[in-house]
């Protein structure tokens, strides 16, 4: 008996690309199902995307999934960083808002210097039996797009923006959202962590 299922049919959709579980692949994670799929990089067109990119991509299934087709929609970029560096004063200060109020997030906007805002904080603190913070993050068990979402509203268009999910030596884990790209605070935190 022969099968006659072929092979699947492609998937259109918007995906972010995160790592893979090795350097062989990138995770594309569905942005409105949040369903993942591993692809591997050879696959992808040129050039490649980066991790964090939000993109429209077709995938083919045959043995493997295969990336037919990707468009950038966002060029916001994604680091996973594990640090002994000392984490900044916003997020501490932010954590330990959360922590006087007995809640296991928080969030704050941050200011440059002519006071507008040039960033977004949040901190998760860590729960003890849970998997780690970081690793959920990275593969995509929690998600980033609605915290990435949230600091684009009111925008209609998501803009580009750097993310910095930081794994610092604390009992919390930080997701900065860097408004400006390139900017100052961009390469602070670059400078400081990566």
């Amino acid at each position: 008996m022969t099968d006659e299922t072929g092979p699947a049919t492609p998937t259109e959709g918007r995906f972010r690309v995160l790592p893979g579980r090795d350097d062989e692949e990138w995770l594309f994670l569905d942005v409105d199902t949040m369903d993942p799929t591993y692809v591997p990089r050879a696959s992808a067109p040129t050039p490649e995307p980066e991790v964090g990119n939000r993109v429209q991509a077709t995938i083919s299934w045959d043995d493997e999934p295969v990336v037919d087709s990707l468009t950038v929609d966002s060029a916001t970029t994604v680091a996973f960083v594990e640090t002994a560096e000392p984490i900044f004063e916003a997020a501490q200060n932010c954590f330990e808002r959360a922590r006087a109020d007995g809640e296991p997030m928080n969030s704050r906007v941050t200011y440059n210097t002519d006071n507008e805002p040039n960033g977004v904080v949040y901190t998760f603190a860590e729960q003890s039996g849970q998997r780690d913070l970081l690793a959920e993050f990275r593969d995509g068990g929690k998600p980033l797009d609605p915290l990435i979402d949230r600091a684009a509203q009111p925008e209609e268009v998501e803009p580009s923006f750097s993310v910095y999910v930081i794994d610092p030596e604390e009992p919390f884990v930080v997701v900065y959202i860097v408004l400006e790209p390139e900017g100052l605070l961009d390469e602070t935190v670059r400078d400081t962590y990566l």
